[in-house]
């Protein structure tokens, strides 16, 4: 019954590429994963962020790999051993396999662990994918910020599938404002960032500038420093970034995380479009 729960979502769907299904499937399974977590008591001290948070909760429509956690509080003693055990017993009963691995070492800040699956495409009505041959094997990793910086705020939200339960998040500004921090200081481009960048800016969200602060000062180019991150700050420092992108290659990242239909607005994609996004937030918020 448990495995019909999982093919009526992945039906659901309409998948139109073996690349379609075999993204569904994980994002079937991270909602599994998610909700056994709220079942636990890890809520009580961490908070979902990132893109996945934003695929669902706010149906951002770009599909998502990993799980992105920070505490409320920092502990550097933060284990997942514990959740990894409830994931695993849960993710059994909806027919997965996994195999859980927590990669963490016990002197660093980021706490990572991943979950594997390579069974539950062989009890399914795929489409597409042939799970003996073009299939590989769901993989999901978990990572979650012992030290987090300080300022962001909360929310909580509920999810409906494949049970009600309910998981604490950032608020959508705080979520903005740790999006920026990855524009301005990830090492390489990703074009996912920029994806979402696109998906705030057309919102009009507002920026949690106290947490910025905190990401810069944390990690980084400004690493340290005393800024006065502000509105001003934020676009001048966005713009200079957009001029200094490698567009194609931020086209060739993102391009497999969209579906079939989004790929012709890729070729927009470039200094001209992303300056022109950036103008019309700045005129739109304060």
């Amino acid at each position: 019954m448990s495995t019909k729960i999982i093919q009526n979502r992945l039906d659901s769907y309409q998948c139109k590429t073996a690349l379609e299904e075999e993204q569904a499937l994980r994002e079937i399974t991270q909602e599994v994963a998610l909700a056994a977590l709220g079942r636990t008591d890890f809520f009580k001290f961490a908070a979902f962020q990132g893109g996945t948070c934003l695929r669902i909760f706010y149906g951002i429509n770009r599909f998502s790999e990993d799980f992105d956690f920070l505490l409320k509080e920092p502990d550097q003693d933060f284990s997942l051993d514990t959740y990894l055990k409830s994931l695993s017993a849960e993710l059994e009963a909806y027919g997965y396999e996994l195999e859980t691995m927590d990669r963490s070492k016990a002197d660093s800040v980021v706490k990572k662990a991943f979950i594997k699956d390579d069974s539950i495409g062989r009890i399914l009505q795929l489409n597409h994918l042939k799970a003996d041959r073009s299939m590989r094997k769901i993989r999901i990793k978990l990572e979650i910020d012992t030290n987090p910086p300080e300022g962001s705020n909360y929310e909580i939200k509920y999810l409906d599938f494949p049970f009600v339960s309910s998981v604490t998040i950032q608020d959508l500004p705080s979520l903005f404002a740790g999006k920026i921090h990855a524009l301005l200081c990830r090492e390489y481009t990703k074009g996912r960032d920029w994806y979402d960048f696109i998906w705030y800016t057309g919102r009009g969200v507002d920026i949690n500038y106290q947490f910025l602060a905190s990401a810069l000062k944390q990690q980084g180019p400004w690493q340290g420093q005393e800024l006065k991150v502000d509105k001003e700050w934020s676009i001048k420092t966005l713009h200079e970034k957009i001029c200094s992108l490698d567009w194609q290659e931020a086209k060739d990242d993102i391009r497999r995380f969209v579906r079939q239909n989004e790929l012709a607005s890729l070729e927009l994609w470039g200094k001209e479009l992303f300056l022109d996004r950036l103008d019309k937030y700045a005129s739109r918020v304060k």
